[in-house]
């Protein structure tokens, strides 16, 4: 696997995890009464997001490991 393609399903990850997460965060926060106590979790939530981003990334841009001569 090339490196852009590890860094294309890097970045395609993210942004289906980051959609799974936001999104219903937005709408509970937006419909329901208790919904503003989710403020507290926003911080959180995006603090995730970037750990994961990063963690993507090093993975994406991981070099494989050099190879070594077989010996006879």
């Amino acid at each position: 696997m090339t490196i852009r393609t590890r860094l294309i399903l890097a970045v395609a990850t993210w942004c289906l995890v980051a959609v799974a997460v936001v999104l219903p965060l937005a709408w509970l926060i937006n419909t329901r009464d208790w919904g503003v106590a989710l403020m507290l979790v926003v911080p959180f939530a995006v603090y995730g997001l970037l750990r994961l981003g990063r963690s993507l990334e090093g993975w994406a841009r991981a070099t494989p490991p050099p190879e070594h001569p077989q010996r006879r």
